[in-house]
């Protein structure tokens, strides 16, 4: 009786959790470029300059600058990532004035030092003349140092000296601001005039503060250009319609499975159909706490553990079957099958999470997306549907609820003829 009463409570409570919280998990999914619509870009970097290089650090800035300028414009979650030594993928969902972003992505990125005219005086915080730009500075002549006092400073090398000698007399106990395209860094006063090209920045920052004001700086002292190479579009209705077919192949794919787990192995069906509906939302949860974006690659991963969590469910109990078509009593049968095909299934998940794991090192983009959707969705698999679907099924048997063949599909024919 308790384990009868275990097995209810389980299966309520986790039952309860799910339909509580799934309208709110699917609402929140975050939806790709494929299915929500939007645009996709892939840019070219170069150097301005002649004699120059695009170094990784670079490209890497030049990423988080793309970054912040699309979340500038209100676009949401954009997928910036770098892609060889040279290239940057944009990927925009959602995305309506598409011409105004592309616009935008073109500008290299650029630094400026800034100070307050005459006609600034009357707005607080307001720099508008640029008295040196990012190419003014030495390359990754930026470098994060500590003060007397142990406080973070950054040093920072100019080309012309005696530029910045002139600069720094005229603006002697006056503020000298820091500009990554129009967004305000940092505005450090200027303590003294500065004769040998070279000043250190200091503040109220943080390690990490000084070290990415740093970065900054030796990426203005590289600006890169941007060359577009490639670019595709996807309009909302179309990405709406793949993700309606999706759903519904998806839905009907699944109460097939469901149906065929249920007819091939009766009760151990019914509790494997109902780990695979657990599965489903477990993955959906780590999707949602993750912000993974949800894809149409991601959907194929989706669809392929699944297809393998059905697998090892039918691998356990047609060695179960076996077991009891042998004469062995239902709980030694289930005791038996379960150990037997241990092995094999955990064997096939692993060398898929081998090749998964491959395919994200080697792979790019959307490439990556799938091995990664496809590596969580079979340690979810291994979770719920060998350890939670034996613990469902070993309560069943263990309170005597299955005592007859019949109930894991067997016939009591099968049994005598063996």
């Amino acid at each position: 009786m308790k384990r009868i009463l275990s097995f209810i409570v389980v299966v309520l409570i986790t039952a309860g959790v799910m339909v509580g919280t799934s309208p709110g998990l699917l609402k929140s999914l975050k939806l790709g470029l494929d299915l929500k619509g939007g645009f996709e870009i892939l840019y070219e970097a170069q150097p301005l300059e002649a004699g120059q290089r695009v170094t990784n650090q670079s490209l890497i800035q030049t990423a988080q600058s793309l970054e912040r300028r699309i979340n500038a414009l209100g676009t949401t979650e954009p997928e910036v990532t770098t892609e060889g030594s040279n290239r940057i993928r944009v990927r925009l969902a959602g995305v309506s004035n598409e011409a105004e972003v592309r616009s935008m992505l073109k500008k290299p990125a650029e630094l400026t030092f800034r100070s307050a005219t005459a006609a600034d005086a009357k707005k607080p915080g307001q720099y508008s003349k640029i008295e040196l730009r990012g190419n003014d500075f030495v390359e990754n002549g930026a470098v994060v140092g500590y003060d007397q006092l142990n406080q973070p400073e950054i040093s920072i090398k100019v080309k012309d000296k005696a530029k910045f000698a002139e600069i720094t007399k005229r603006l002697l106990n006056k503020e000298l601001a820091i500009f990554l395209d129009d967004e305000l860094l940092s505005a450090p006063t200027v303590r003294g005039e500065l004769t040998d090209g070279s000043a250190s920045i200091t503040g109220n920052y943080t390690r990490d503060e000084a070290n990415k004001l740093a970065d900054t700086i030796n990426l203005g002292a590289l600006p890169l250009k941007l060359t577009e190479k490639y670019s595709q579009s996807v309009g909302a209705t179309l990405g709406q319609l793949s993700l309606d077919q999706t759903i519904r192949a998806g839905l009907i794919g699944s109460v097939i499975i469901l149906l065929f787990m249920i007819a091939m192995f009766r009760v151990p069906g019914l509790v494997a159909s109902f780990c695979l509906i657990v599965h489903t939302w477990l993955v959906l949860a780590i999707f949602y706490l993750g912000g993974f974006v949800l894809t149409l690659p991601g959907i194929a991963a989706f669809v392929l553990g699944i297809g393998m969590a059905v697998d090892a469910n039918i691998i356990t109990y047609e060695r179960i079957k076996e077991e009891i078509k042998s004469g062995k009593t239902i709980r030694s049968s289930v005791i038996a099958g379960s150990k037997a095909s241990f092995r094999t299934v955990m064997d096939a998940n692993i060398t898929t999470i081998i090749a998964a794991a491959v395919m994200f090192g080697l792979g790019t983009g959307s490439v990556r997306g799938f091995a990664l959707v496809l590596i969580v969705d079979i340690v979810t698999s291994i979770l719920t549907n060998i350890f939670f679907s034996r613990f469902l099924l070993n309560l069943l048997v263990k309170a005597d609820v299955v005592k007859k063949p019949k109930y894991f599909g067997v016939k009591e024919s099968d049994i005598s003829a063996l």
